[in-house]
């Protein structure tokens, strides 16, 4: 099974009366997979934050500073 996943790049499924439990895959193809999922969540994190200064606009970074008590 294990051969299988990482030579093909394939998950190999695992089940129990017959519904999928877990599933095997090769180490390298998760850490692409899981790269990839981060780098989502991020785009998606800066189309959040573009909206919110494009609804709210800006915030001058004296202003933040001054409002953390930094200044």
């Amino acid at each position: 099974m294990i051969d299988h996943a990482r030579v093909h790049h394939v998950p190999v499924f695992l089940t129990r009366r017959g519904r999928r439990v877990a599933a095997v895959i090769d180490a390298e193809d998760l850490e692409r997979i899981t790269q990839a999922a981060e780098d989502l969540e991020d785009i998606k994190a800066v189309e959040v934050a573009r909206a919110e200064v494009a609804e709210h606009g800006t915030i001058h970074w004296d202003e933040v500073k001054a409002d953390l008590g930094l200044a």
